[in-house]
């Protein structure tokens, strides 16, 4: 790599309840954030924050995401088939609740997440994720930073 690459961090952010800890962090690394929605949302008024609004069409912030991602991004999201499309372009991606998809565990998620539907389908099972908790919180930022870390190591670099 003849220039280094700034690190992006690209966020599935319809639900995702870690958004001010993203922020933080991004802040504290100097990195830009794409905060990508189905409709308007409040966030910080800060030039290395940058909002888009999608369609509102079935997977069209997935489909932004995906198509600008590549090594040197971090993608945040819940969405398993949106962490599989993002995983094979080379990014790091991340739960919201600290987990990270790679290309050793996207496999089994996309599985379950498959006979899930398949047993919610059929009246077999009910609710949805547990509740997001500060435990979660804690194990996102320190996923978070040290993905931030090993791009660095890696040659990426802040801003």
């Amino acid at each position: 790599m003849s220039e280094a690459t700034p690190i992006a961090i690209y966020v599935d952010a319809d639900a995702c309840p870690v958004k001010p800890e993203i922020y933080k962090v991004a802040e504290r690394h100097r990195l830009h954030v794409f905060v990508v929605a189905n409709s308007f949302m409040a966030l910080p008024r800060e030039p290395w924050i940058e909002r888009v609004i999608v369609s509102g069409g079935f997977d069209a912030a997935d489909d932004w995401i995906a198509e600008r991602v590549a090594r040197g991004a971090i993608v945040i999201t819940s969405d398993i088939a949106l962490a599989d499309r993002c995983i094979k372009a080379g990014a790091e991606v991340i739960g919201p609740t600290g987990k990270p998809f790679t290309d050793a565990s996207i496999g089994m998620a996309l599985a379950t997440r498959d006979m899930m539907e398949d047993l919610r389908a059929m009246g077999a099972a009910s609710g949805g994720p547990k509740p997001f908790s500060p435990k979660d919180r804690s194990a996102f930022l320190q996923a978070l930073d040290l993905a931030i870390q090993r791009l660095k190591r890696g040659g990426f670099t802040a801003g």
